[in-house]
């Protein structure tokens, strides 16, 4: 997983790996690890998987898939 603005300050940290078999999956273990600031955040969020957009929390994700947290960004 990789963190971008907002969701980067939530959780602490650049990037981090797990072990999930869907999107869904993989939102439960960082929102368990690192709380509730980081769920408020994920509530605006979209995703990135391999480089494909998606809201799709149900997505199984292959093994190895990079998966990037994306805020709203401002600006332009």
């Amino acid at each position: 997983m990789r963190y971008f603005a907002g969701a980067r300050a939530a959780v602490g940290v650049d990037t981090e790996t797990r072990d999930a078999g869907s999107l869904d999956e993989l939102v439960g273990q960082i929102v368990g690890e690192h709380g509730e600031k980081l769920e408020r955040v994920l509530t605006a969020c979209s995703f990135l998987v391999d480089g494909t957009s998606t809201r799709d929390r149900a997505l199984v994700l292959a093994p190895g898939a990079v998966v990037d947290v994306l805020p709203p960004f401002a600006g332009g």
